[in-house]
């Protein structure tokens, strides 16, 4: 027998996983199927559990209600329709619109390519440290889903917004722009590595470049916003 239920408190992919392992761990359950888009599971029993039984298998983070499933024709209504991938990365495509037009506005009466792209990497950096920081507990377990140092050092997870607002201020500030340049090579250049192997799988995981606070999907847009980023970078080093 198949039960739905309602799960709140997951923020990230690490949150789904957690679930799912902690529900699945309950004698008579064979299988569960988490969601972390519309916060829900599915839990397959063999024999019917209480409700109280799976909430008591869950960390007190999450708390599991049952769904109602009495009227189907009131539920189908109520069921919001799911956004297309170009809907979940409008936020994200405005982030980076605003942060370009900034970064002219700050550069037009003495245009100078190279100041706005530096002013341009300083905001991108604040901006989506600013959003990573909203939830530091949970950004660490969505970044490791992809990112490769991230996996294999967890601790890289939790510092890694800090190290995006440091860069932030050595670009905005014009402060040892080299050693801005080659970091901002290195650290991209290995979550870029994470994201193509993802892209490549097929997986579909959450993308953490904004945290937790905005859901995205992993896609080719996190891909593009990374290699703009390495291509202004490499170029700057270069030039």
């Amino acid at each position: 027998m198949k039960h739905d239920y309602h799960i709140s408190g997951m923020t990230c992919e690490g949150c789904a996983a957690t679930v799912k392992n902690e529900l699945e761990s309950v004698s008579g359950v064979t299988n569960v199927e988490v969601r972390l888009k519309d916060n829900a599971a599915t839990v397959t029993m063999n024999q019917h559990i209480e409700t109280d039984i799976l909430q008591n298998a869950l960390s007190k983070k999450y708390q599991l209600s049952e769904k109602s499933s009495n009227n189907v024709f009131s539920s189908a209504t109520l069921t919001e329709p799911e956004k297309s991938k170009l809907q979940q990365l409008t936020p994200l495509f405005l982030i980076l619109v605003y942060i370009t037009a900034a970064s002219i506005l700050l550069n037009y009466k003495e245009w100078n390519l190279g100041e706005a792209m530096f002013d341009f990497m300083g905001l991108f950096y604040i901006v989506f440290s600013f959003f990573k920081m909203l939830d530091l507990k949970g950004f660490p377990e969505s970044f490791k889903m992809y990112d490769p140092l991230a996996k294999i050092i967890p601790a890289y997870g939790w510092v890694y917004p800090f190290i995006e607002t440091a860069l932030g201020i050595m670009f905005l500030m014009r402060i040892e722009l080299d050693i801005a340049l080659i970091t901002t090579i290195i650290v991209l250049g290995i979550t870029t590595i994470g994201v193509t192997k993802t892209l490549l799988d097929k997986k579909s995981i959450q993308c953490a470049c904004l945290g937790t606070a905005l859901k995205l999907p992993m896609t080719q847009a996190t891909f593009i916003e990374n290699a703009i980023m390495l291509v202004m970078a490499f170029w700057m080093l270069f030039k």
